[in-house]
């Protein structure tokens, strides 16, 4: 299964595993899947650090570099992911949230978010 990791459980699976719950855990081991990030999160993770924010403090190319030696795909923002958010529900307002759910709309994969508000959204989301 192709899976593409919400921007807080990538920073949980990089340097805090402990954080991740026993199910994401299940699924992020398990090799059969395949696991992606978007460039949305790096992006994110940049914003939100230079904002000061003490739940992004992951250097951005320390953890892209970290999560392509682990195996990780990069998923590209795309203008198809772009224009999907047009369709989307108003369930979230985080503009990064909202790609990352365009992107597995578009991409055909399942996002998992520890984001109980982002899992409200129909498609392949799911809480983890």
């Amino acid at each position: 299964m192709k899976l593409l990791l919400d921007t807080h459980l990538l920073l949980w699976a990089a340097g805090q595993p402990n954080r991740l719950s026993a199910a994401a855990l299940r699924l992020i081991d398990n090799s059969a899947n395949e696991l992606f990030f978007s460039a949305a999160s790096i992006w994110e993770v940049a914003i939100k650090r230079g904002l000061g924010r003490t739940d992004f403090q992951a250097d951005p190319r320390l953890l892209r570099r970290g999560l392509l030696d682990n195996g990780y795909s990069e998923l590209p923002i795309l203008s198809d992911h772009v224009v999907a958010i047009d369709s989307l529900p108003p369930i979230h307002k985080d503009p990064f949230d909202r790609l990352l759910v365009a992107q597995v709309t578009v991409e055909g994969i399942s996002l998992l978010t520890s984001d109980s508000v982002v899992a409200k959204y129909p498609g392949p989301v799911s809480l983890v």
